[in-house]
């Protein structure tokens, strides 16, 4: 019973991240978009670098890339809480009816993976070369949060053995 509570644990440690992800999106709305603005406006990468013609201006769009980001958090934090409470209502069931309510969950891990690794890490930091940016640049909590949710997808993706009674 300990491992599937450990992974019910980690699985809601992540969804109560992200719920604290958008709740700080949505109340200090103005900071967040500020970052995503700078990234796409690459007004801090180095000077005279070759991928400006890269940057995009348009306040626009900055605002449907953030919007964009928000809804992805919303939507992964819906599905990791809702994976949750799958996996508590059976964590007492047969192996594959476990493994079965674990599908939500793993799926939804595996957004917040795609999240940080496509939107932070490539679109962010290697497209609009964010890791050039001293002041805008995400790329280290990027790469701690895909480490925390990719170890915990790990953990959850783990083989289930029969409970012994």
């Amino acid at each position: 019973m300990i491992p599937r509570l450990a992974k019910i644990a980690l699985v809601a440690g992540v969804a109560f991240f992200y719920s604290l992800i958008v709740f700080n999106n949505l109340t200090d709305f103005d900071s967040n978009y500020q970052f995503v603005r700078h990234v796409l406006m690459m007004d801090s990468t180095f000077t005279g670098n070759r991928g400006m013609w890269r940057a995009i201006q348009s306040p626009a769009i900055h605002l449907a890339f953030y919007l964009s980001i928000i809804a992805w958090e919303i939507a992964t934090a819906i599905l990791l809480w809702w994976g949750a409470v799958q996996m508590l209502r059976t964590r007492r069931a047969a192996a594959r009816i476990f493994c079965a309510a674990q599908r939500l969950a793993i799926a939804a891990l595996t957004l917040s993976l795609l999240m940080w690794l496509v939107a932070f890490l490539a679109v962010g930091g290697e497209w609009f070369l964010m890791w050039q940016s001293h002041l805008w640049n995400g790329q280290e909590a990027a790469a701690r949060n895909f480490a925390v949710v990719g170890l915990t997808l790990l953990i959850v993706a783990q083989p289930e053995r029969e409970l012994r009674s």
